[in-house]
């Protein structure tokens, strides 16, 4: 069994990479959009402050995590397995087609599933899910709110001053702003892979309670900083340049405001997802200065991969834990 568990970390890590691969795109875009940094310039800033994120805000996500899916008395380490398999392939496929989607979400139906192929849909955990659905809602119309109110603040106070001015401070203040939103998504993303591993060491009887060992959080940080680090130029394409073309302002605004939704969302211990948060954030900055800012067309394509996700981890997730139980 030690074999099995080691394996599933292992499987468990290369998913956080894969994920911090997709979501580099979340914390970089905008300051890419804007032309404020490079994009090596960008990722190395977000791969440090994605890696600082869970050791800063506590690990409140990754408790809900490993307790909040499926029953973790139930859930066996071949299951977690599948359910990993399930959200590392879905994830993959939407980041080869440049699709922003939710790692988070693909990491939950890919739990989800395995927990129903495996158990039967009595044993997952409602109270839990309940959090991760009000996070679905909440993450995207909140992040638009912000980002409207922000950006829409900074045209009513700074309407008269010169826009090389404006354009040249915000550029500056958006290098911070860039720092903080990766560091709240390494808060709430790099979390769940914690909560993951902890869930297996617990399945395996390696740990008699569910708690998070200091060595669970430096891996689970490290591999989601070196995913960061060499993220997806296909999805940060999509982020930064196709939703809308975003002024210094816009992005700081967006930035500022997805990563204050997240630093609450951390705090509280709920699962949200980086990428709608951010992307409702850039379609509220660019629609503050004029609706046909935003490339709608584009943002429903998004939205609709975020619908998809869940179902579709999950029935990935179903499909490998019953072929796994084939040779178990």
């Amino acid at each position: 069994m030690l074999e099995i568990a080691i394996l599933a970390i292992v499987i468990a890590l290369i998913f956080d990479f894969v994920n911090g691969f997709n979501d580099s795109a979340n914390s970089v875009a905008t300051v890419i959009g804007t032309r404020v940094l490079r994009p090596l310039q960008a990722v190395t800033l977000s791969a440090a402050a994605n890696f600082a994120g869970p050791f800063i805000f506590g690990v409140a996500v990754a408790t809900t995590i490993a307790k909040g899916i499926v029953s973790p008395d139930e859930i066996t380490v071949y299951m977690i397995i599948g359910g990993l398999a399930g959200a590392i392939a879905w994830s993959s496929l939407c980041t080869y087609f440049g699709l922003p989607i939710s790692n988070s979400h693909s990491l939950i139906g890919g739990i989800m599933g395995a927990g129903i192929a495996g158990l039967g849909f009595e044993q997952l955990v409602y109270g839990g899910l309940t959090k991760v659905f009000a996070g679905i809602i909440i993450a995207p119309i909140g992040g638009m709110i912000f980002g409207i109110a922000l950006a829409g603040a900074i045209i009513v106070l700074l309407a008269k001053r010169r826009p090389a001015i404006v354009n040249r401070t915000f550029g500056r203040l958006q290098i911070i702003s860039s720092a903080w939103f990766a560091l709240t998504h390494g808060a709430n993303d790099g979390q769940k892979t914690m909560g993951i591993i902890v869930l297996i060491l617990f399945s395996a009887n390696l740990i008699d309670e569910i708690h998070m060992p200091l060595w669970v959080i430096f891996a689970a940080a490290g591999a989601m900083g070196l995913g960061t680090f060499f993220g997806g130029y296909k999805v940060i394409k999509t982020l930064g340049l196709k939703v809308t073309r975003l002024k210094p302002y816009q992005g700081f605004a967006a930035e500022t405001g997805g990563g204050l939704m997240l630093a609450v969302f951390a705090i509280l211990g709920i699962p949200a997802s980086t990428t709608h948060a951010i992307t409702g954030t850039i379609m509220g900055a660019g629609a503050a200065r004029r609706k046909r800012a935003v490339r709608w067309k584009v943002s429903r394509q998004i939205i609709f991969s975020w619908v998809i996700t869940i179902p579709g981890a999950a029935g990935l997730g179903i499909a490998f834990t019953y072929i796994i139980h084939l040779f178990v």
